[in-house]
């Protein structure tokens, strides 16, 4: 699906005080940047932000950054927090796979990975945000005890991430096929966008937790 442009959005996210388009260099001084030492939540593709708008008010002694590439997706996002205008929300436009320069060694608390692009061709494996090249990104940036949560409902990407995690240094806590059914991981869950739309229309929601095996965590 080819992706709407909207005219004079780039302008926008070069305007906004809530928005950094050029972040290269910013690593280490997230907690400078919201002027406090409270935990650094990430979100990695965020889209339109419902889910880090809604977590970001929900809990206001965290500092959340959302992350995205395409100035018309984020848009809707910026348009929001003009309105909320919260103190712990910011968002960058960015390829994710720069994250390393953008945030520091252990600088993040979690990552959150909602519906990614499934880059459905065996040769953009890398690509997706839950491959071992990205896991290798996180395993920089994410703190001793940080985690990282993934929900979609694409079932050859959940099962193929469930597989490449076996690959890696990192173990999975939780992990459901139908997210929406499952008391536990359900409690208290935020849902995007899509996650609205998919389950709307029928669509069990996949969502696993990973952590790093104990004793690998990069020094």
């Amino acid at each position: 699906m080819r992706l709407r442009n909207v005219p004079g959005a780039r302008d926008v996210m070069e305007e906004s005080g809530f928005v950094f388009t050029e972040p290269a260099g910013m690593s280490g001084t997230w907690n400078e940047v919201f002027g406090n030492d409270n935990p650094i939540y990430i979100e990695v593709g965020m889209g339109k932000g419902q889910f880090i708008t809604t977590l970001a008010e929900q809990n206001p002694d965290i500092n959340y950054v959302g992350i995205e590439k395409y100035s018309s997706v984020l848009l809707r996002a910026v348009e929001k927090q003009n309105e909320k205008q919260l103190p712990n929300l910011k968002f960058i436009r960015m390829d994710a796979e720069n994250i390393k320069d953008v945030f520091g060694e252990h600088e993040v608390g979690r990552i959150y990975l909602n519906f990614s692009d499934p880059w459905p061709k065996d040769r953009h494996a890398k690509r997706r945000l839950t491959s071992r090249q990205f896991f290798d990104r996180y395993d920089y940036i994410l703190a001793p005890d940080g985690e990282v949560q993934f929900k979609t409902d694409n079932v050859d990407l959940f099962d193929w991430s469930l597989e490449e995690i076996g690959e890696t240094k990192w173990r999975l806590t939780a992990q459901t096929h139908d997210l929406h059914n499952d008391a536990v991981l359900n409690e208290g869950n935020v849902m995007t966008e899509y996650e609205e739309k998919f389950s709307s229309m029928g669509n069990p929601i996949c969502k696993l937790i990973a952590v790093r095996q104990t004793g690998d965590i990069q020094a």
